[in-house]
């Protein structure tokens, strides 16, 4: 097998693997936010700043223009005016919990998407966010790290590969995001 069919056979199994009780879970989350006028924040470093980038993107033009019930969402690795001056500053590790800080209340939503799960920022992140009173989600690969058990829900991706996990978390983005923007409301 080459490794163009190699890697499209893993992700095959990578993608059969996702914990599609955890994702309902999720979808159920991403409800109750838009219902009550809670804002769900989205985060991650690299690979996983563009996910929750596009991510919110999905939801916050495809699940919510043109209906009458509209999602509170923003991705907390967007404002690179912030990001840059907390990271000079004071330390790229408070980045995504100062901008909690200023803008996330009790029933929030919190979605760190993270690798690895050992990123210091998003680790503080969900700490912040724990404290506050928010909801909180996290998209980990490998172990799932020291960000999976800080999560009030995990959606693990028991891989080693960081592209399929990558890949399952965009899809498991992608169910979230979906289920908004084809089931009748």
């Amino acid at each position: 097998m080459d490794s163009i069919a190699k890697y499209q056979h893993d992700l095959t199994e990578t993608i059969r693997g996702i914990d599609t009780g955890g994702v309902r879970k999720a979808v159920a989350l991403f409800a109750e936010a838009r219902e009550t006028g809670n804002t769900i924040f989205v985060c991650g470093n690299g690979g996983s700043a563009s996910s929750a980038s596009h991510f919110v993107c999905d939801v916050l033009k495809g699940a919510s223009f043109g209906r009458d019930k509209k999602f509170r969402i923003l991705s907390l690795n967007d404002n690179l005016p912030a990001l840059t001056a907390y990271s000079n500053d004071v330390g790229y590790d408070v980045v995504f919990a100062e901008q909690l800080k200023n803008f996330a209340k009790p029933g929030d939503v919190f979605l760190a998407i993270s690798g690895s799960g050992n990123s210091p920022n998003v680790l503080r992140g969900i700490e912040t966010a724990n404290a506050m009173g928010c909801k909180t989600i996290a998209m980990t690969g490998r172990d799932g790290g020291k960000l999976g058990p800080l999560a009030q829900l995990h959606l693990h991706v028991p891989n080693p590969h960081m592209g399929r996990i990558e890949d399952a978390h965009m899809a498991m983005c992608h169910m979230i995001a979906y289920h908004f923007m084809e089931e009748s409301y």
